[in-house]
């Protein structure tokens, strides 16, 4: 491809729910705009976007795809983007790298919650965006339900530029209420407007003119004063109000059919800015200043890696967006991140799975580079005199986590290196060892995340592993206060062990922890040997009486005891303190404590009812209840224990149009007829494990 500067660039990123045709739409417009010959069909697994063996598999889009392609005089980045929330990371680390988005929405399914999600992710990002009613050739389609779902939704003015000639199986066009014309079929023939839609679209003009009116004074006062707008100032007030984000402007059409496809060529390159209009800032990492970063290619170097891929045949592949400067081939830059250099090798243009070398990526374009050592995604590149660094990309917390174990001894040898390898790939993915339950514990955004990431593992890395529920992180304490003697005797011929001590139980409250103090007066105990003590309550209290889970919030005080002056040792005081505490924890009233999250769930205002009643099943505690532009969003607090695949119960719950967040509220008693079947379920994974 030609070196383009940065107003001849379009980055763009494709969101929407899962299915909404974002993947088929690319297509499309690759098509349209020349760069394939033919469109491909996800069917056919051969579109270019969907590349990776799992895409083919499951029929969706898993990653994001990097699709350049050139049009007229410029070039976009279109980025195609997954629509399911397990892949939401790929979403954000999307709008990281673009200026403006296309959220698409299927007529017939409407503006469901993977949309309302993006939505909210484009404004945290404050990006310019359209909307594109996709599949009007299904059954069902709607153009007027989908625009009144966004006005309901989302905050508007939402300004249909494009109105479809029929719905469903007569969909066979789209008029510009501009220009007044009709594109019929995948030609994009020009016609006369239908009969039947003049006024549709003499409405539509009216109402676009209101809007376009409402961004310049000077056209509010031609408007009032009863004259008409031309194309040219509506277009000029559509431009201007779509860059600064006052309108969104809406088109209409069906990817697969390719009907409504070519005029979006053209509305991107006029209505979403160029790099040169969107403000972007920058730390210097020297004097701890914020700077405007300017997309001049003459500029000082600013480029953030957005996406790493290992890739198994070049290794690993970073994609990039140059904010500022030029990055060449072959060369050195500082990574101020790592605070280190950072070798560049070849530098490539890439779409879908195909790489162009290139000699230089400059100020406002998105490449490609293999193998860096030492950079990661979110990490920037720039020049060790002026050590710049984009703001950190933030990614949503996971929502689903499994335990997993190496398959084989070969496996285990190289699991947490490619653990590692893998979340440098896919932040939303994190990797955490349990440090109360001992086992390695991989969380993402869901089933198919993780099932994913398995297969990702055993196919890049050669790492197989078995994935199981997490143990549940339970923890035992005490209600009341109780006291207890430990005393270790044993003789077995020359000097023996002895230690003796009375240590008092009192409960603390939640969170507090582990305090241990001393009472010890006149010597009954020496003090060296009371850190002994402490030491073996700490030891022993790892492991519970009720169930073998740590015990907390408790305060041991030894109050008295007894030494000998031969036999007595740490070693003895330590085993002491283990059997008063066996003593007299039993006697302390213990109980068994479990994970509280609260749960923020929101679905479709159809679902509340049937969301409510499984949470009730779950043991759940509903805060609150409200009703959020046609959503129904429930607050709860609900066991850990009963939401551990919640993920996927919800998306069947709610035929995948269901969302949750869900954090750590607090640790409270487990009800007393689940103990004994929580604690033989321990005690049977404590023999597997140790067996």
């Amino acid at each position: 491809m030609a070196t383009y500067s940065a107003d001849q660039l379009r980055n763009f990123v494709l969101v929407g729910h899962g299915s909404s045709g974002k993947t088929s739409f690319s297509e499309a417009l690759l098509f349209d705009a020349g760069a394939i010959s033919r469109m491909g069909r996800i069917e056919d697994k051969n579109t270019v976007s969907d590349h990776d063996d799992e895409e083919h598999n499951r029929g969706l889009s898993v990653n994001l795809s990097v699709l350049p392609f050139e049009w007229q005089d410029c070039k976009f980045n279109m980025l195609d983007a997954p629509g399911y929330t397990d892949f939401a990371g790929e979403v954000k680390v999307g709008i990281r790298a673009v200026d403006s988005a296309i959220l698409l929405v299927c007529a017939a399914s409407g503006v469901e919650v993977g949309a309302e999600l993006h939505w909210s992710y484009l404004d945290e990002a404050q990006l310019p965006r359209f909307v594109f009613i996709n599949k009007m050739d299904r059954d069902n389609a709607s153009f007027e339900r989908a625009i009144e779902q966004l006005n309901t939704k989302f905050d508007g003015p939402f300004v249909p530029v494009q109105l479809p000639i029929g719905a469903r199986t007569t969909f066979q066009g789209v008029v510009d209420v501009i220009s007044g014309k009709a594109y019929m079929g995948a030609e994009g023939k020009e016609a006369p407007i239908p009969a039947d839609m003049v006024e549709q679209v003499k409405a539509a003009r009216t109402a676009m003119m209101e809007f376009v009116a409402e961004t310049d004074d000077d056209l509010m006062l031609k408007y009032l004063e009863g004259e008409e707008l031309t194309n040219d100032e509506l277009r000029d007030g559509l431009v201007e109000g779509s860059k600064n984000g006052a309108l969104t402007l809406v088109f209409a059409g069906s990817a697969t059919l390719n009907i409504g496809i070519k005029p979006m060529l053209e509305a991107v390159k006029r209505y979403l800015p160029s790099p040169l209009e969107i403000k972007r800032t920058a730390i210097n990492e020297a004097t701890n200043e914020e700077v405007t970063v300017t997309p001049d290619p003459a500029g000082p170097l600013v480029v953030q890696v957005f996406k790493t891929l290992a890739d198994p045949f070049v290794g690993k592949l970073s994609y990039y967006r140059v904010f500022s400067g030029t990055l060449a081939s072959d060369s050195r830059v500082y990574n101020v991140n790592a605070r280190d250099e950072e070798r560049l090798g070849q530098l490539f243009s890439v779409r879908g799975k195909d790489q162009t070398p290139v000699q230089q990526v400059t100020a406002g374009d998105i490449g490609a580079v293999t193998k860096l050592a030492l950079t990661v995604t979110g990490h920037t590149l720039c020049d060790r005199g002026m050590p710049l660094a984009m703001p950190p990309i933030i990614y949503p917390d996971p929502l689903y986590s499994a335990a997993v174990f190496p398959k084989t001894k070969a496996d285990l040898d190289k699991l947490g290196s490619s653990l590692s390898r893998l979340v440098e790939e896919d932040p939303t993915l994190r990797v955490e060892r349990d440090p109360e339950t001992a086992e390695t514990i991989l969380s993402g955004m869901g089933e198919s995340h993780i099932q994913i990431a398995a297969g990702r593992l055993a196919r890049k890395f050669g790492v197989e592993i078995v994935t199981d529920v997490p143990t549940i992180p339970y923890r035992e304490t005490i209600t009341k206060v109780a006291s207890a003697q430990g005393r270790h005797k044993k003789q077995t011929g020359g000097r023996g062990q002895f230690g003796d001590v009375y240590i008092r139980f009192e409960p603390m409250e939640r969170g507090a922890g582990f305090e241990f103090t001393s009472e010890v007066f006149g010597g009954s105990v020496p003090k060296n040997f009371i850190p002994a003590v402490e030491k073996g309550l700490r030891e022993i209290m790892t492991s519970g009486v009720l169930a073998g889970f740590p015990t907390v919030d408790f305060r041991a005080v030894i109050y008295d005891g007894s030494y000998h002056p031969v036999d007595s040792s740490e070693i003895a005081f330590k085993l002491a303190a283990h059997l008063a505490f066996k003593a007299g924890i039993p006697e302390a009233g213990p109980v068994l404590l479990e994970p509280i999250m609260e749960i923020v769930v929101t679905v479709p205002d159809e679902f509340t009812g049937a969301v409510l009643g499984d949470l009730n099943t779950r043991r759940a505690r509903v805060q609150g209840m409200e009703q959020v532009r046609g959503n129904g969003v429930v607050t709860a607090t609900v066991p850990l224990a009963e939401i551990q695949r919640y993920s996927t119960d919800l998306r069947s719950m709610t035929q995948g149009r269901g969302i949750y967040t869900v954090k750590l509220a607090n640790y409270d008693i487990v009800p007393s007829q689940l103990v004994e079947k929580i604690a033989a379920a321990s005690a049977e994974k404590r023999k597997a494990r140790e067996g």
